[in-house]
């Protein structure tokens, strides 16, 4: 039985070594490397029959308006938090058990996270998981980093992926020139991309960009990491 036990703690801590050695190995070269595209991507590219739209651009020709737009949207204290908005989780927690619906309380860490490595629907298990790679992301990469990618592998729309193919699909120009309502009304959609069209915005879009924009002037630039 000693050794039996012996075996099988031998073997849980050369898989727990595996498993943090490939994480590693999937995250830190993000340091430096672009990566390609995303696991959304690639799943959406392989479970559906439209184009993907994708071109990489670095975030010196992505229109800062579009950077503040996003994080006045979706993670305010991103420059500030190490993957996880303690704040905010608990604020949903509450919210949930006061009767209110379950919200998400995503950092843009976690859905970099999410975008990079799993996959769209919700599950206990990728929420796991979702944890376990904002970790490194946070570990390894600079904030502005971190910011370049999520804006360029994000969904901003069905197929289309990244600042630059959503700047030329919905107002026919490049990243680098969206204007703030512009970049405010891309940042409408992202809670529901598939769902949400920025070429054709509801009231209820219009409504969400008027806030956004008010955010982007409370946070100013120097809000940017």
């Amino acid at each position: 039985m000693k050794r039996l036990l012996r075996w099988l703690v031998r073997w849980a801590i050369r898989l727990g070594l595996l498993v943090i050695g490939l994480t590693i190995l999937v995250t830190l070269p993000l340091r430096w490397v672009d990566p390609p595209g995303s696991a959304f991507m690639l799943l959406d590219r392989f479970t559906s029959d439209r184009d993907i739209h994708h071109e990489w651009v670095p975030i010196e020709r992505i229109s800062p308006e579009l950077a503040l737009a996003v994080i006045a949207s979706e993670d305010q204290n991103f420059p500030h938090h190490h993957g996880f908005d303690l704040r905010e989780i608990r604020a949903a927690v509450v919210t949930h058990r006061q009767g209110g619906r379950l919200r998400g309380a995503s950092t843009i860490s976690q859905q970099l996270a999410r975008n990079l490595y799993l996959w769209p629907h919700r599950s206990w298990v990728r929420k796991g998981l979702e944890f376990w790679f904002t970790a490194p992301l946070e570990l390894f990469l600079p904030k502005q980093r971190m910011l370049e990618i999520y804006l360029n592998v994000a969904e901003f729309g069905p197929g289309i992926y990244g600042a630059e193919a959503a700047a030329r699909h919905h107002f026919g120009k490049p990243a680098s020139a969206l204007t703030r309502s512009e970049a405010a009304l891309l940042a409408t959609v992202l809670p529901a991309p598939k769902q949400f069209d920025a070429s054709n915005p509801t009231d209820h879009l219009l409504e969400r960009q008027r806030w956004i924009m008010r955010q982007m002037a409370n946070l100013g630039h120097d809000w940017l990491p």
